[in-house]
Order: C-alpha cells, then sequence, then structure tokens
C-alpha cells in the first residue's frame, strides 16, 4: 500500500534532520529546504496543534514578507527552487536547481481517482486563494512546466494532474475538498508531486493569508457492482461572492435541483443540472446576507444556509 497511498498526508510526522532548517511534515517540503535564495526567505509552514482537522497536527502555510517582498507560503512533495531573487523565475521541482543530486520524489504507482483533503483559510487581501496542485508523473517534474529558462518541460512525463482553488473568501470551518485527476496517458505513474499555497498567484504582494491544511490522501473508484449511496459529506457546498459553488466527492450524473430561499422562505433561485465533479450557480442581484439551500435529487437532499456577500 506504501507505493498507492500518500506518505504522511495526514501531517502527524515532524522533523528535518537538516541543522538550521524549519521543522517540516516528514516527506514534505517548504521554501527553508529549498535553494540558497529561497531557504533565505521567512518560514512559510509551520505545525499547528490548534486548529486540527484529525490527529494531533494539522499544516499552517502562510504568505510572509520579506524587506516588504510577498514570499508565497509553501508545501511540497518536491523542492522549492528559487534561481534568482525575481519571484517569477521560481518553481517547484523534483531536483533542486544547481544542486541535481538532491531529489526529490513521492511515490504513487496507482491510478487514483481523486485527491481529497480539508482546510481552512483565512485570505489577507481581495483576490486571494489557496491553491492545491497534484502531479502524477513519472521521471522529473517541474510546477509550472514553461515560463522558465531554468528548466525543460517535463510535459511528456505526465500522466495526470489536477488544481484546487479554495473561494477568495474566509473558510473559517474544516472544509473537505475534493478533485478528480485529469489523465492524459494510459500508463501508471511512478511518483506524485503535491504543491501547496497560502496564494494561488505566484506574483502576489498581498502578505499573511493563511492555509490550514490536514488528512490529504487519494481516492481510487471501487471495484464491483455495489451501488453508490451518498452522504451529506460527498457534497461540498460553498459561496464566493454571489456564486454558489457545489462539488462533488462522488462521481456521479445525476439530475440535481438547488433552491435558495431567502430567511423568509421566499425562493430567490432554483436551479436544475446533471452532477459531474462541480457546478456554479450565479445568484445574481441578490442581497448580501444569509440564505437557505435545499440540494437534492431522487435519493439524497442536504439542506443547509449560506453567507452571501
Amino acid at each position: 500500500m506504501a507505493q498507492t497511498t500518500l506518505t504522511n498526508g495526514d501531517f502527524e510526522l515532524w522533523g528535518n534532520a537538516t541543522p538550521g532548517v524549519a521543522t517540516e511534515p516528514t516527506g514534505w517540503y517548504s521554501n527553508k529546504s529549498g535553494t540558497t535564495i529561497a531557504a533565505l526567505g521567512p518560514q512559510t509552514c509551520f505545525k499547528d496543534s490548534t486548529t486540527v482537522h484529525g490527529g494531533r497536527y494539522s499544516a499552517k502555510v502562510v504568505t510572509a514578507s520579506l524587506l516588504g517582498t510577498a514570499v508565497n507560503g509553501a508545501l511540497t512533495t518536491g523542492v522549492v527552487c528559487a534561481p534568482t531573487t525575481t519571484k517569477s523565475d521560481g518553481y517547484i521541482g523534483t531536483a533542486k536547481y544547481g544542486d541535481t543530486t538532491d531529489v526529490r520524489r513521492m511515490n504513487l504507482t496507482g491510478r487514483p481517482d481523486s485527491l481529497v483533503g480539508w482546510y481552512q483559510y483565512a485570505p489577507a487581501g481581495a483576490g486571494e486563494m489557496g491553491k492545491v496542485r497534484a502531479i502524477l508523473h513519472k521521471g522529473q517534474y517541474f510546477d509550472p512546466e514553461t515560463g522558465s529558462t531554468y528548466h525543460a518541460d517535463p510535459s511528456a512525463n505526465k500522466i495526470a494532474d489536477l488544481t484546487f482553488n479554495t473561494p477568495a473568501s474566509a473558510v473559517t470551518t474544516w472544509t473537505r475538498f475534493s478533485m478528480p485527476f485529469n489523465y492524459v496517458d494510459t500508463s501508471h505513474p511512478s511518483y506524485i508531486m503535491i504543491n501547496i499555497t497560502s496564494s494561488a498567484n505566484q506574483s502576489t504582494s498581498v502578505t499573511g493569508s493563511i492555509l490550514w491544511i490536514d488528512d490529504v490522501q487519494v481516492v481510487y473508484k471501487p471495484t464491483g457492482i455495489a451501488p453508490v449511496v451518498l452522504q451529506s459529506e460527498d457534497v461540498n457546498i460553498y459561496s464566493s461572492g454571489k456564486n454558489i459553488f457545489v462539488d462533488y466527492n462522488t462521481n456521479n450524473n445525476q439530475n440535481w435541483k438547488l433552491s435558495v430561499y431567502d430567511m423568509s422562505g421566499r425562493l430567490v433561485k432554483e436551479n436544475s443540472f446533471t452532477g459531474g465533479d462541480h457546478e456554479v450557480i450565479t445568484l445574481g442581484d441578490v442581497t448580501n446576507g444569509v440564505y437557505i439551500y435545499r440540494l437534492s435529487h431522487p435519493d439524497f437532499s442536504k439542506t443547509g444556509k449560506i453567507s452571501i456577500q
């Protein structure tokens, strides 16, 4: 199972034997164990024993400041590479820039359906979002793939990838995310690269955004013919601005209906759609406040409150 599951995805094991390097989750790395320039930056990954989803610890990723420049928070299974002091030159790789003998790759040889985990988010400015990107690959890999003169384009090694962006608003309770892998190759991977940041925009000038992450794992499609029984936690509903997002943590092609009511019980929006991986419903010109939603199909329903800002 070690080859088909994540190493320390619950962030319960911490420690780094390298003198002078900040504590990092075992099997994971931050800017402090990256290239020389990256390591000169402030610590951006912390062991948190207060805001925890499960177990004793979570990982807290923070966008910090160095002499007035935003240093994006980073937690990765690879190496944070900063070849220069120009932010756009930075990338995450399986091999360390300037020291190609330093190779960091997390083994994974299965073909999972999706990546799931739990998060909270505190953006420090407008437009700030946290991001989780995962790439199943062979050989070496680099993220971003293009736009750099400091590494080769690794796209030929990609088996599948996915990207999850948090809402651009505060998420103050532990919320489950689930994103399916987009497969571009029929073969099995050798490794998985997971890159987590508190600021999805690499060029951000905003500091102070915080992403808490915990209990990350890969999920495989079940075998056999047992029917899928939907549970409340299989569907994640959240808002950002005037939009409501519906994320499915299980594959489905059911017919769904989302009804939104104000606190007096008046129907303000109703949408019907066929479920897939996710859905975005735009509410239009509604007053900011708390609304009640009901998501339903013939075998399942979920009701709750949601804040529209």
